[in-house]
């Protein structure tokens, strides 16, 4: 099994870095292979409205000059995914918005391909709007017919600096148990 999780932070190591590691942390752990993938290092475009990917039907977005199909395939070939983005104006980046758009057409044009996955969104925010961000994660899970665990508390945590989130003591704790959770549920679904 394995999880893949997409960072939409525009910094590589930082708040929301951390608090995704903490989560990818807990499913190591359990013996759940995982990978973290930095939308930053990437180039990702915004959904066209093309619907190509309707006739297409071939797991891909028929936009093929950027990097997303190798992060829907990542998608395709992951038991779960967690998407991970700091809140920018009350939402999450423009990058991830991108990914979430494009993938979440793809996924909808092939038969909710993504359907039956586990999947996760985690939080940073300075001060507000986390929960509206957290919310706009979910909504790709759901739509997609995604399975989403619950964790102690929504999975946000508050810091601006680098490094800050790390003091968010009941952040880390609900990364741990959300962690925790995912790897619980991941094996009752994919153990044979």
């Amino acid at each position: 099994m394995k999880v893949t999780a997409f960072n939409g932070s525009a910094r590589m190591n930082g708040n929301t870095t951390i608090l995704l590691n903490t989560v990818l942390e807990e499913l190591r752990e359990e013996g759940i292979e995982t990978e973290l993938v930095h939308l930053s290092e990437l180039e990702i475009k915004g959904c066209t409205a093309c619907y190509q990917c309707w006739n297409n039907k071939d797991q891909q977005c028929a936009v093929d000059n950027d990097d997303v199909n190798e992060l829907v395939d990542k998608m395709v070939h992951s038991e779960g995914i967690i998407l991970g983005s700091p809140t920018y104006f009350a939402d999450i980046t423009s990058e991830m918005k991108a990914l979430v758009d494009r993938a979440g057409m793809v996924s909808k044009a092939n038969e909710d391909m993504l359907k039956r996955k586990v999947g996760a969104a985690v939080v940073v925010a300075r001060r507000a709007g986390s929960i509206h961000a957290f919310d706009s994660l979910n909504h790709f899970f759901f739509i997609g017919e995604m399975i989403v665990p619950g964790a102690s508390y929504w999975n946000v945590g508050f810091g601006r600096e680098i490094g800050e989130v790390a003091k968010d003591e009941e952040a880390l704790g609900t990364m741990k148990t959300l962690g925790q959770n995912m790897a619980w549920l991941m094996k009752k679904i994919y153990s044979k």
